[in-house]
């Protein structure tokens, strides 16, 4: 691991990466970033998390769960700095992951705009309508939006 010296103090760590202490502490309880501790039980990084933290917060700006940044980040090394091969095959994996998440986003702009359009005068039409809570037997979540991405649940 890193020599004492080049490791940082969850203080430090969390102004350099502009979040707050009990962030970098639920992080490490998702497996997101990962401290040694010194010798009297402190909480110290290496430099590197700081790169960590900054593909923790592009994931989220752009729509991703901390399940799926840390689904990602579990394939690098936790002590040392990753490869830029490994950072490729992370890259990868989001490229998948955003082209998904932007099939899901158009097709709800498309619905939004067809809502906002009808302004919910035609409700035979609506594929959002849900008379009576029928949707209630299909089960929980909004599959009728889920079936509109096309990710095989249940059409309405």
């Amino acid at each position: 691991m890193s020599l004492v010296a080049d490791l940082l103090s969850i203080g430090t760590v969390a102004a350099r990466a502009g979040v707050s202490v009990a962030a970098l502490r639920h992080y490490e309880q998702r497996g997101l970033v990962h401290p040694v501790r010194d010798a009297g039980g402190r909480r110290r990084f290496p430099r590197h998390v700081l790169r960590r933290l900054a593909v923790v917060a592009a994931g989220q700006r752009v729509g991703l769960s901390l399940a799926d940044i840390a689904e990602a980040l579990a394939a690098l090394p936790t002590d040392r700095a990753p490869s830029a091969r490994e950072w490729a095959r992370v890259g990868e994996r989001w490229q998948r992951l955003l082209d998904e998440r932007i099939r899901e986003l158009e097709a709800l702009r498309t619905s939004l705009t067809g809502c906002i359009g009808c302004g919910c005068l035609s409700l035979t039409r609506c594929t959002l309508f849900n008379p009576h809570d029928s949707a209630a037997a299909e089960g929980e979540g909004s599959r009728w939006l889920r079936a509109a991405t096309g990710d095989g649940a249940p059409s309405v």
